[in-house]
């Protein structure tokens, strides 16, 4: 890894300088995504199809992560709270600009399924603030897709 990042906790997910935030139902119940998310980190290649290798490390208090493009990073998980809360922060990274990043990811029961909310709350250069800034929209699409995916994973496992 090239870079350290600043460590950072939960509380920055609230007082980052640049907070995405972006939310979708799903028709699984909380616990089923919990798990996808929290204790299958292999999977995650399987539903988010940015994502090319996720593999828990540091006996599960960690992840390592790539990205289509080459991107890398060393993870330490700061939330599994079953079945509401997963978040986790980038403690290194091959990535220019990025000072500090943690993305959070909060299920709430609904009546049809689940509501799935990511924050990814960054800080860096100016450059990489603005980048974040007008790549929300790509970002969010990226979310979409992906939860829809692990959505329909979910129910052809139960099906």
């Amino acid at each position: 890894m090239a870079r350290r990042l600043r460590p950072v906790g939960t509380d920055f997910v609230e007082t980052a300088p640049v907070r995405l935030v972006f939310a979708r139902e799903v028709s699984a119940g909380p616990e089923a995504v919990f798990r996808a998310l929290a204790e299958d980190v292999s999977g995650w290649s399987d539903w988010f199809p940015a994502v090319t290798l996720a593999r828990a490390a540091a006996d599960g208090a960690g992840r390592e992560v790539r990205l289509r493009g080459g991107t890398r990073f060393e993870e330490t998980v700061l939330a599994a709270e079953a079945p509401r809360t997963y978040a986790y922060r980038v403690d290194a990274t091959n990535a220019p600009g990025i000072r500090a990043l943690v993305e959070e990811w909060r299920l709430t029961p609904t009546a049809r399924g689940t509501r799935v909310q990511w924050t990814f709350a960054a800080d860096g250069t100016a450059l990489f603030r603005a980048g974040l800034t007008l790549g929300r929209a790509g970002l969010g699409r990226a979310f979409r897709g992906a939860v829809t995916a692990l959505d329909r994973r979910l129910a052809s496992a139960h099906a």
